[in-house]
């Protein structure tokens, strides 16, 4: 058996994108600047890491407007979710070993 720390995806070691992918998984959708307020992040900051996401197919980048207002929603991708979730689980693994 392997170890799990062959499951952890790269991409998501970087500790702002797993904080992105964090958050956009336990909702729908979440509308850009909320979460850079949640991360304590500024706008070009978050923008970056979610341009690696988005461009590994992990995340959904969706525009769109608020009565006359740009707005952008950020949900994650069925491939997203999955590769988040096998790299949580590794990284529970290798916190429960003994």
């Amino acid at each position: 058996m392997s170890h799990p720390r062959l499951r952890l995806d790269g991409l998501l070691n970087h500790p702002l994108r797993l904080s992105i992918m964090a958050a956009v998984a336990n909702t729908d959708r979440i509308e850009f600047m909320a979460l850079a307020e949640d991360l304590d992040v500024t706008a070009p900051t978050l923008s970056k890491a979610n341009a690696v996401l988005e461009g590994a197919g992990y995340l959904r980048i969706h525009k769109g407007y608020i009565g006359k207002r740009p707005r952008t929603w950020l949900s994650l991708t069925h491939d997203g979710r999955q590769s988040y979730e096998v790299h949580l689980q590794a990284l529970r693994e290798i916190a429960n070993a003994l």
